[in-house]
């Protein structure tokens, strides 16, 4: 039944998750790619400003490059659009593969933007001067060079532009021009693909990490579901005991506290934990309940170190030891027997709770072979739900006592409703 209710609930999870959660837009990095492009390109435009105001006329070289820098923006989006759409559906390689073609056909369209662009552009009327070693003065403003000679008349000559050159000339102007700028949309391409790939690798790790918690959570809650019929099965036990026995009015006794006990049990949430001291009380319920069965033949002890009551444990974590060392401890001799729960603190860091049961006085109490028929669940429960809870920070040992009897010890991270001790 408990494999059939998980199931059930896994299908049932399933396509509500699968409701729930939106497909992811091809843009849903447009914050991240605009942030870049233009942080790229203001880098870019600072490095133009500072070099303009070294000359004489910052105002005209800052306004020409405006039109490259604007271009530039735009083309930059560009080669996003073909890498979160084109490439949306692609590895990796295909990514880079896209960027890498956006990025040529890019830089080839901003050569093209600055040869039409160029005999529009404002002339700089900064003047530079330059004294040669034979003793001639180059001056160069704008287009127009001027060569000054001594006892001479100056040579002046005025630069073609672009578009007057020999075709020739002007290919080779525009392939020099598209190498500089695809260094410049490569490794903006870079940038965003590395960005895109540490997002995804990140949000792998979240699935993963939520993959592993969902499969914790439905271990620790088949683990727990298996309890309710164990401790059922043995206090039904117990109480066709006592009507077999002809002792009804402790077999309606029992009943009363057995009510109470699920009362409280069953509306615990079977993924949450509880603290030391709930399920301390938990406990003393069940052990009332046993009480009206074996009034001369237990006693029980329960020992918590100062401190330790709002440490947080798996709910009904001690349900099925102690239900065992009843079945195998109380039930099995006719002598007084001594249940003991104690807590204490392991190192600072952790928590130790032992369960031993053992004989009064000098007795000496043997287990048991276990019981021909049982639901095969108790101590295999218990470490295997530690396990789940708290992986390899948890032990669970258990065996017999030298002087007689059975202990159960098991060491958990010491934690509070408020974080870690």
């Amino acid at each position: 039944m408990d494999a059939i209710t998980s199931q059930t609930a896994l299908n049932v999870a399933e396509p509500t998750a699968a409701r729930n959660s939106p497909r992811k837009s091809a843009l849903a990095d447009w914050g991240l790619a605009a942030k870049s492009i233009f942080a790229f390109w203001l880098v870019y435009g600072l490095t133009v400003v500072a070099r303009a105001l070294l000359g004489g006329d910052a105002l005209g070289v800052i306004q020409n490059r405006a039109v490259t820098i604007l271009s530039g923006v735009v083309l930059t989006f560009a080669i996003y659009f073909a890498i979160a759409l084109v490439g949306r559906r692609t590895s990796l390689r295909g990514r880079v593969a896209i960027a890498i073609g956006a990025s040529v056909l890019a830089a080839l369209a901003q050569a093209a933007v600055l040869l039409l662009s160029d005999s529009r552009l404002h002339e700089p009327q900064d003047e530079v001067r330059i004294q040669a070693r034979e003793g001639m003065v180059i001056i160069a403003k704008g287009s127009q060079v001027r060569i000054e000679r001594h006892a001479a008349e100056p040579l002046v000559f005025t630069l073609p532009k672009i578009a007057q050159l020999p075709r020739r000339e002007i290919i080779r102007v525009a392939a020099d021009a598209s190498v500089v700028w695809l260094f410049f949309f490569a490794a903006w391409s870079a940038f965003y693909l590395a960005a895109q790939a540490q997002s995804e690798a990140s949000r792998a790790r979240e699935r993963v990490a939520e993959a592993e918690t969902a499969a914790r959570t439905a271990q620790v809650r088949a683990l727990r579901y298996q309890v309710n019929p164990h401790f059922l099965f043995n206090t039904l036990n117990s109480l066709s005991s006592l009507v077999l026995a002809s002792r009804n009015a402790e077999a309606e006794a029992m009943i009363l506290k057995l009510s109470a006990f699920f009362r409280s049990s069953l509306t615990i949430d079977p993924t949450a934990d509880v603290t030391l001291a709930d399920e301390i009380a938990l406990q003393q319920h069940y052990l009332d309940i046993e009480t009206v069965r074996f009034p001369k033949r237990l006693r029980v002890e329960i020992d918590v170190a100062p401190g330790l009551e709002q440490a947080r444990l798996p709910a009904l974590l001690l349900q099925p030891i102690v239900e065992n060392a009843i079945k195998y401890g109380v039930s099995a001799t006719r002598e007084k027997v001594v249940l003991t729960i104690t807590a204490r603190p392991a190192g600072g860091k952790a928590l130790t709770i032992v369960v031993t049961n053992r004989g009064e006085g000098t007795v000496r109490l043997a287990r048991p072979a276990p019981a021909e028929h049982g639901t095969g669940v108790g101590l295999v429960n218990v470490c295997a739900r530690l396990k789940a809870r708290f992986g390899d920070a948890a032990s669970c040992t258990f065996g017999a006592l030298d002087t007689g009897g059975f202990e159960v010890r098991m060491t958990m991270p010491l934690e509070t409703a408020e974080g870690h001790a």
